[in-house]
């Protein structure tokens, strides 16, 4: 497990936040991640006030590769 992970109470002070193309807009299911950092700060779209998550780059990635082979139930 990374231990480097760590989240924001405060996520509105990050920039950058975005949403997947692949994201269906009305699905209310969406991620949001924020470019420009050291780490990936992600948070739930639908609580663009509330906590947001910090993963390193290869965690990030690696977690993307691993639901896009299907490798993780969702």
């Amino acid at each position: 497990m990374d231990t480097s992970r760590r989240s924001f109470t405060d996520p509105s002070t990050l920039t950058g936040w975005f949403k997947s193309s692949y994201s269906g807009g009305d699905q209310g299911e969406c991620l949001e991640v924020a470019k420009g950092h050291a780490d990936v700060p992600v948070r739930d779209s639908k609580a663009a006030n509330g906590p947001a998550l910090s993963f390193s780059h290869y965690g990030w990635s690696r977690f993307v590769t691993a639901l896009k082979d299907g490798d993780l139930a969702v």
